[in-house]
């Protein structure tokens, strides 16, 4: 048996099983006080912090006062200060996280006031250096502040995912065919041609191109569970994905 097929179960499980989502999870739970919630809703606000803190930078505040922000609303969030406004026609993280973070914006008179608010407290890790080093990449054209956030989100899901297949091709033992094959994955225009990746590989060219095949698949099967966290149905996530790619053609 070749490389290609070589442990494919191991790698390629079956399609994606949608339990309880994080998301979902934080909403049953918002007139109560679940602990698994609450770490579900951090385990959500480290993830996608990102996006906000553009959102906040491309809204005219500078570096610091994004961090100090980003900050003071994650602190706000976890201590349950939303929880209870949160309503389940809501049914997407990415348009609770915005809605409510302009409405934090919004009654927040300084940067200072923010700071107070978290009282020294840092509910989620931001490396400001790598943080404007990434916004510092945006586009430079006229943008709003939602665009930016809503293609930052896009690109952090896309990012997660490509991380969770790295790891899972690792543990198989094959991350050499990972990396050889990823330019397929994100469907770059001048990738190798697939008998110099099988040349590489010590692979058929055939069984290179299935190699990409079923990478590509179980890329899709681990974007759809990705975004399956983030909504309350998981019966929308193929409109959902269809909507964050939009964002990224723009």
């Amino acid at each position: 048996m070749d490389d290609s097929g070589r442990d494919r179960d191991q790698v390629y499980s079956g399609a994606p099983r949608f339990e309880t989502t994080r998301w979902s999870m934080v909403l049953s739970a918002r007139d109560g006080d679940s602990t698994e919630a609450f770490e579900a809703l951090g385990a959500l606000c480290s993830t996608y912090w990102y996006p906000l803190y553009a959102f906040i930078r491309r809204k005219g505040h500078d570096a610091e006062a994004a961090q100090d922000l980003v900050q003071g609303f994650f602190t706000k969030l976890l201590e349950k200060g939303d929880l209870a406004a949160v309503r389940r026609e809501k049914g997407k993280f990415r348009s609770f996280l915005m809605a409510a973070c302009t409405h934090f914006l919004a009654n927040q008179l300084d940067h200072d006031r923010a700071k107070k608010r978290g009282s020294g407290r840092s509910p989620i890790s931001i490396d400001r250096l790598a943080a404007e080093g990434r916004y510092g990449r945006e586009p430079t054209h006229n943008l709003t502040a939602e665009r930016v956030f809503e293609r930052q989100w896009a690109l952090a899901m896309l990012d997660n995912v490509r991380e969770a297949l790295a790891a899972e091709m690792t543990r198989a033992g094959k991350a050499r065919q990972f990396e050889a094959l990823r330019p397929a994955l994100l469907g770059e225009a001048e990738r190798t041609p697939y008998a110099q990746i099988a040349a590489d590989l010590g692979l058929t060219e055939e069984a290179a191109r299935t190699a990409a095949h079923r990478l590509r698949r179980r890329y899709r099967e681990l974007l759809c569970d990705e975004v399956a966290r983030t909504l309350d149905d998981p019966s929308e996530v193929d409109a959902e994905i269809r909507s964050l790619f939009g964002s990224l053609a723009d």
